[in-house]
């Protein structure tokens, strides 16, 4: 979602959550992406059910606290800017207050701004992972990425692509 703009954020939620509502109901649905802001933003909260917007209320949970094991736990924030935990004083101090702060607000476990939310009950998150590999140093993205696994239910069969003819 965009970078700068909390405006543009709402809307391409209320947009994406509009799309989703239209599938039928009992279809699973997982939505991940670098959504650019904290999940107790304005989006963060449409999307997980907790505020209106436009009168619409979004339907999604997160894969990361709902999961059964998370990894990297201790990497609360996903964006780190190709610096991986080398980050500079000021933005340390930032983010030992920012961790104090979520001792106290248990509705705000993490700040991550790239999230994989779902929707169905026949999901079931069973892994999730702040992803925090490099090569020496080098990072592929400013963003750690997030990994899930989840449980599909026994209804959800892989269908085999249809042969391809040789000629």
């Amino acid at each position: 979602m965009d970078e700068f703009s909390p405006r543009a954020r709402r809307r391409s939620a209320l947009l994406t959550w509009q799309h989703i509502a239209s599938l039928p109901p009992n279809l699973p649905v997982v939505y991940c992406g670098g959504f650019n802001t904290q999940k107790e933003s304005t989006t963060g909260r449409f999307l997980l059910g907790r505020s209106r917007e436009h009168g619409v209320v979004g339907d999604m949970r997160d894969t990361w606290p709902n999961a059964r094991v998370r990894k990297n736990a201790s990497l609360i924030r996903t964006f780190h800017g190709f610096k991986g935990n080398k980050q500079g004083a000021l933005e340390f101090f930032k983010l030992v207050f920012r961790a104090l702060c979520l001792c106290w607000d248990r509705q705000t476990q993490d700040l991550h701004i790239d999230w994989i939310l779902f929707r169905g009950r026949s999901l079931v998150p069973v892994s999730c992972e702040v992803v925090s590999d490099n090569i020496d140093g080098q990072y592929p993205s400013s963003h750690y990425p997030i990994f899930a696994e989840f449980l599909l239910p026994r209804a959800v069969r892989i269908v085999d692509p249809p042969a391809q003819e040789e000629n």
